[in-house]
């Protein structure tokens, strides 16, 4: 894709008019679906208070197939084939059937970004106004703006729901604190250790030459700062350059009143192990090429809601899973833990749920043609050296 998208700052100029379509939030989810809608010929509005990779705000860690999906081999930091967990009764590594790698939030979004065709304006979107003629209105800080089709990609407030979203402490989210201090290691680790959190986890991500130490409690009342802290100190690092995120655990409507969701705000983060950024691509790559049959005429938009719906339900079985065993594990005494995990750590069993939760957002579907056998931006992109589907046991997409 040669057309590289535009980026306006904004300033005092009113903003105002109407769009083919409207992405509100340029996070991963929204540039997912700005970049389906490259070539389409749709005049394609971004809009978020930030500009594009200007906050960060997750460990940045993904399985490897899904850069190589998506043509982006080359922001990747570091690769790991095995998962390191620690338990108040002792250490397990899992051998993996897959490789994760960390990157850089800021090259992934501008690569992303790259591959788009649409305009971008800075401008905090404030809520959502009326409908006529089809045209849903949303309201930002410089001014209203229109289009047929709209994207709430703004994370978990949910800002374009009926009911205006909700607040932390009364939601399903977890709360999540994160430490970027210099420094490098091998291994990608966690902690299911109560010293840290009571409800949650904590975990050490190398990413070249800093390490990402967090903690996150599934419980919202639940402060993770002194988690964070300890966990750092334990590790012998400063920490510096906090960074803070709710994470939601629960699934929501994936549209409501014509607006379509994608990501955290449709709830669409892994429960368990709070990942969200694989989802956040999966999803935002679902909704823009449902946007694109819409613009095409090849679709309604009434057509494309209930087939982005029906993907969205087609997880709810997963999710639930996983969010079985996140309200299971802090039941589990400490003392049990470490013994389970030498049990988990069989390597079938490990390949059984590991590739499990890899189809619940799988990176084979990047590559897979849509209902009319369309050709989507990227899929030209691969990594010359190891080709899509080469890295160990790659799972082809539900």
């Amino acid at each position: 894709m040669g057309t590289q998208g535009r980026q306006n700052g904004g300033g005092e100029r009113p903003l105002a008019g109407h769009h083919d379509v409207l992405i509100c939030g340029a996070s991963f989810a929204g540039l997912a679906a700005a970049r389906e809608l490259a070539g389409s010929g749709a005049d394609v509005l971004v809009v978020d208070r930030y500009r594009i990779g200007e906050r960060p705000t997750s460990a940045c860690g993904i399985p490897t197939d899904w850069l190589r999906a998506l043509g982006l081999m080359e922001i990747e930091l570091q690769r790991f084939g095995e998962l390191v967990v620690h338990s108040a009764g002792g250490t397990t590594v899992l051998d993996l059937p897959y490789t994760f790698s960390t990157f850089d939030y800021d090259e992934m979004c501008e690569l992303l970004w790259r591959n788009c065709d649409a305009a971008f304006e800075t401008a905090t979107v404030t809520g959502r106004g009326g409908e006529e003629d089809g045209e849903i209105a949303v309201e930002t800080d410089r001014g209203t703006i229109s289009a047929p089709l709209v994207v709430d990609a703004l994370g978990w407030p949910r800002i374009l729901a009926p009911d205006g979203g909700f607040q932390p402490l009364d939601a399903p989210l977890t709360r999540a604190l994160e430490v970027h201090p210099p420094g490098t290691g091998q291994d990608l680790e966690v902690w299911v250790d109560r010293r840290y959190v009571p409800a949650g986890y904590g975990w050490c991500f190398p990413a070249d030459d800093e390490l990402r130490i967090g903690v996150c409690s599934y419980r919202p009342p639940s402060h993770v700062r002194a988690g964070t802290d300890l966990l750092a100190a334990d590790l012998g690092r400063e920490p510096v350059r906090y960074q803070g995120n709710w994470i939601p655990h629960e699934l929501r409507p994936p549209a409501e009143a014509g607006v379509f969701f994608a990501g955290d705000s449709a709830g669409q983060c892994l429960p368990l192990t709070a990942e969200g950024i694989r989802t956040a691509l999966y999803y935002g790559v679902a909704v823009g090429r449902e946007l694109r049959a819409v613009v095409e005429g090849r679709r309604s938009r009434d057509q494309a809601t209930a087939a982005y719906t029906r993907l969205h339900d087609s997880h709810q079985k997963g999710f639930r899973l996983l969010l079985f065993v996140q309200r299971l594990i802090p039941r589990i005494p400490p003392r049990l833990l470490a013994p389970l995990f030498r049990v988990y750590r069989t390597r079938w069993l490990v390949n059984l749920t590991f590739n499990a939760y890899l189809r619940l957002a799988p990176p084979g579907f990047v590559g897979e043609a849509s209902a009319d056998d369309q050709v989507r931006p990227g899929e030209q992109q691969g990594d010359a050296e190891q080709p899509l589907g080469t890295d160990r046991d790659f799972v082809k997409a539900e």
